[in-house]
């Protein structure tokens, strides 16, 4: 099982100097030394998922450098291409892992300037031109239904010509996707190199395994599960109080559930439905909506937290991180804001390799 961690969005302050983003560097380089797998970033409307793990990839030796997400909306997808490849070449080479997701309609139309449209269809198309940047077999040349290269349409010059980077890629650079839905984890496992699971409950990933394995199929030429990765993001908080260290993570589960995306259209609460929390999905979206964030808080259970995180003393998360070491994924991504928890999950993680070494 491999672990990282995920530092997620960029965390921003005001001081007197006006706005300043923030990076872990410190928690970074000791999950650097401590053998992590990755470090994992995040974007949506604020700061950007690139940026950050290049400043990191400085301030590191070994620990591989990955997005979860970076939106596709956001950016070109040779932009992409670009990107991450250089700075994967500024890291040394083979670290980057470029993970993929789609974010929703408010973000994508409200922020982005971009249509919804079939976000399946041009997820597919956005890692396709990525991969045909990545092999430089060839001038880009790709005519799609969401993209177009060289672009064909409305306002051309007419001086437009398939062109190949410059930049020498590494053809082999992981893209993953980060989804949930039955289309999009269907895709993931035909065209991506490895899954970051909306959510994840050990128990309960019959529906997405068979998925995963249905694209497997449809991508043919003998893919499976070893060419294919799952991680996890996991929330972790090492607290002798479990009921407070739950409670620290609910604020972002009510903010999620009930406000990140329109009434008619929040992913994350589609997926609380799916786990059998409809009621509950229900009534944080409408606290949230009606400005009740606090009243949102305490309604989330303790129970709707305990199942996708590690919380608690050492001892019982050694004895809750099993049924993830014993599921599909192959990796974890904590989310946490404690040094203790850094050194605590990579021990777990040191001695149930070496159990099972040894079995």
């Amino acid at each position: 099982m491999k672990i990282s961690y995920f530092i997620g969005y960029s965390g921003g302050r005001l001081d007197f100097n006006g706005a300043r983003v923030e990076l872990p560097v410190e928690r970074v380089r000791l999950a650097d030394r401590l053998g992590y797998y990755g470090v994992f970033t995040a974007e949506s409307y604020g700061s950007d998922a690139l940026t950050p793990l290049a400043y990191l990839a400085g301030q590191t030796k070994q620990i591989r450098l990955g997005t979860a997400l970076m939106i596709i909306p956001a950016r070109p997808p040779v932009a992409a291409a670009t990107a991450v490849q250089t700075i994967d070449q500024l890291a040394g080479g083979g670290r980057f892992i470029a993970g993929l997701g789609t974010s929703g309609p408010q973000v994508v139309e409200g922020w982005y300037g971009e249509p919804w449209g079939k976000p399946v269809t041009r997820m597919r198309e956005y890692i396709a031109v990525m991969r045909k940047a990545f092999a430089r077999q060839e001038p880009m040349n790709y005519q799609g239904k969401e993209f177009n290269l060289p672009y064909r349409g409305p306002g051309e010059s007419g001086f437009a010509k398939p062109l190949r980077s410059f930049l020498h890629m590494d053809p082999s650079l992981p893209i993953w996707m980060g989804c949930g839905g039955e289309a999009s984890v269907r895709l993931c496992g035909e065209v991506a190199d490895g899954w970051i699971p909306q959510s994840f409950l050990p128990h309960e990933m019959a529906k997405p395994k068979a998925w995963i394995e249905e694209g497997f199929r449809r991508a043919g030429g003998g893919k499976s599960w070893k060419d294919f990765e799952i991680h996890a993001i996991v929330p972790t908080v090492v607290s002798d109080d479990v009921s407070a260290g739950l409670r620290k993570l609910k604020r972002q589960v009510a903010m999620y559930v009930g406000g990140m995306g329109a009434k008619e259209k929040n992913f994350h609460k589609d997926r609380m439905v799916e786990h059998g929390h409809a009621d509950v999905a229900e009534r944080l979206q409408e606290l949230v909506l009606a400005g009740r964030l606090e009243e949102a808080i305490d309604a989330v259970p303790d129970e709707v937290i305990d199942a996708t995180a590690l919380v608690g003393p050492p001892a019982r998360i050694r004895e809750r991180y099993r049924p993830w070491a014993d599921s599909i994924a192959t990796g974890l991504i904590i989310r946490t804001e404690q040094d203790e928890a850094i050194r605590l999950m990579a021990e777990i993680s040191e001695a149930v390799t070496a159990k099972e070494a040894w079995a």
